[in-house]
């Protein structure tokens, strides 16, 4: 598979499309519509919230956008490439390779330093271990985890281990961070320094950020609201970040 980079002079270029894409589980009786026709866009270096109550959608708009799942009907694109289109293979080559994961339970290896949990997306690419070890190291500098490169997970807070998992998405360059509730097991204040950090993910490294959240103080961080209810888009808004929270 290749994926043609976007070009560099067009301003905000259309990073992602969804066209009327449906998603059905089940038949019959037991038939559930999950998405109902989406159409979306979404431009490079945007960050975007995804919201709306339990069963509207939007996890499952957020696994077809991380190749994780593929629509019943309609069409995905991908800086200008036919998601839809694409064979197994091809979806996890997209994935390790333009695509970066955050999950609300971080999702790290036990009894595995952090240096080791950021390295391992490196491996499944094949890189050299001096490589490897360069960029992880970098990573975890970024989000601010200097001096704590031989930590496992039982050694880090929650904000922590976080952070560490924020680095293992991002060790790659990938064009898009796919967050989904990264802030649900923080408290307050790590939830604020969590979304201060991945800001300046979007703002300094040019990261496009798709964050589904059900929190409307995180959701402030994002630069536009898309709301998901009962498998369709409700309301898709532009948001200036820190209006809510200083109103």
């Amino acid at each position: 598979m290749s994926v043609a980079t976007a070009q560099s002079d067009t301003p905000a270029p259309r990073l992602i499309e969804l066209s009327g894409v449906t998603k059905v589980y089940g038949t019959g009786a037991g038939e559930v519509r999950a998405l109902r026709g989406i159409d979306l866009q979404i431009a490079k270096g945007e960050f975007v919230a995804i919201m709306g109550p339990s069963g509207s959608g939007k996890s499952t708009a957020m696994h077809i956008l991380g190749c994780l799942d593929t629509p019943t009907a309609g069409n995905y694109r991908f800086m200008g490439h036919t998601v839809s289109d694409f064979d197994r293979d091809q979806r996890a080559l997209l994935r390790r390779n333009y695509l970066g994961f955050v999950f609300q339970g971080y999702n790290l290896m036990p009894r595995t330093s952090a240096l080791e949990n950021v390295e391992l997306p490196l491996i499944y690419q094949g890189l050299p271990t001096a490589e490897r070890r360069a960029r992880a190291l970098d990573a975890l500098a970024k989000v601010g985890l200097d001096g704590r490169e031989s930590h496992d997970p039982s050694e880090l807070s929650g904000g922590q281990q976080q952070r560490v998992a924020i680095a293992r998405a991002i060790v790659t360059g990938p064009e898009v961070l796919l967050a989904d509730e990264p802030t649900g097991n923080l408290d307050s204040a790590r939830s604020h320094e969590i979304m201060a950090l991945m800001t300046d993910l979007n703002h300094t490294d040019g990261i496009t950020i798709l964050m589904v959240t059900h929190e409307h103080d995180m959701a402030d961080y994002a630069q536009r609201l898309v709301h998901f209810i009962d498998g369709r888009i409700a309301r898709d808004t532009p948001n200036t970040p820190g209006q809510a929270s200083a109103g």
